[in-house]
């Protein structure tokens, strides 16, 4: 169970530091769908004679981790340890996610399946502004092999927090249920960044982290926010959840636990992208827990990375520096 102050505090100072040598012994074990990002990056001048779109000139490529790699890569921007398990292809992207694991400090546990693609996402960006994307997938369209569950359950004893990193490619589909139930056993909180309309497979999570649109899409269209504490409620009990905290973009975000609500306004001071804000709220809550932070105090300091990373263009990690400043 996640520990949370019963008192539910409204104001936390959000500037008294977590110290490193709190967050170095952590280690949250991060499972999930992995990705690869590239972004090329290239001045438009012109439209094209061929069709009415923009011509891009490409000046420079950059290529950045994704998915739950990118939650594990913001865990260990923080200093805490991150142990990830996933599934990539064998092709040049697979090689080249593994490749940015190992610069981010990131410990690796990556199942090969040839018959898949490493999942890439390839957005064209021009004056700051993303003009399109190309998704290149192969989503699993069979239970995921075994070797996963061996692995996570072979890690689970050495981890303090256990993160479900869910984006609808099916890596978790078959096994999300026992991984949960496995953990909650062991005395490990679970976090799950939650997909689709079904969030029955996450019974049992510890803390669920759902955006507007993904909880409206289990909850239907809530009409107050009483009605909307309401519907938490009845979900968190009927999905045997400790918690759940809403992120709601430029609104900040909302924690629900027992039958209190604590909102917290966003800190965000300018907004570029806020493509992967999701990754740093979950992954920067996981390293906390996983340091002994409190889980309100732990909001707080997830609601100010949130803050930081959409000011940051495309997929990015907050680093200690920038948090505790």
């Amino acid at each position: 169970m996640v520990a949370v102050d019963k008192a539910l505090p409204v104001q936390i100072d959000h500037r008294a530091p977590v110290l490193r040598e709190q967050l170095v012994p952590a280690r949250v074990l991060v499972v999930g769908d992995v990705m690869l990002d590239r972004y090329w990056f290239g001045d438009t001048t012109r439209i094209s004679p061929e069709a009415p779109v923009p011509v891009v000139h490409v000046q420079h490529c950059e290529e950045r981790l994704g998915g739950a790699a990118n939650v594990a890569r913001n865990i260990a921007a923080l200093g805490a340890q991150a142990n990830l398990i996933g599934m990539i292809g064998d092709d040049e992207a697979g090689r080249q996610l593994l490749k940015l694991l190992a610069e981010s400090g990131v410990g690796a546990y990556l199942e090969q399946d040839d018959a898949r693609l490493t999942t890439v996402k390839l957005r064209v960006v021009s004056r700051q502004q993303q003009l399109l994307r190309v998704d290149f997938e192969k989503k699993l369209t069979h239970e995921a092999p075994p070797a996963g569950l061996m692995g996570f359950k072979s890690l689970l004893a050495t981890q303090d927090v256990v993160l479900l990193s869910d984006y609808g490619k099916g890596y978790l589909t078959a096994h999300v249920t026992e991984m949960i139930a496995a953990a909650r056993v062991a005395g490990k909180p679970v976090l799950v960044d939650p997909k689709g309309d079904n969030w029955t497979p996450y019974r049992g999570a510890s803390l669920i982290t759902p955006n507007r649109t993904e909880l409206r899409a289990v909850t239907g269209s809530w009409q107050s926010e009483d009605d909307l504490k309401q519907r938490v409620r009845q979900l968190r009990l009927a999905l045997d959840i400790d918690a759940l905290l809403l992120t709601r973009s430029e609104e900040g975000m909302t924690l629900y636990y027992a039958d209190s609500a604590l909102h917290i306004n966003t800190v965000a001071r300018e907004v570029y992208d806020v493509a992967g804000a999701g990754d740093t709220v979950i992954a920067t809550l996981a390293a906390l827990l996983a340091a002994g932070v409190p889980l309100v105090e732990a909001v707080i300091h997830a609601n100010r990375a949130a803050g930081i990373v959409v000011g940051k263009l495309g997929t990015a990690a907050v680093k200690y520096d920038e948090l505790f400043s």
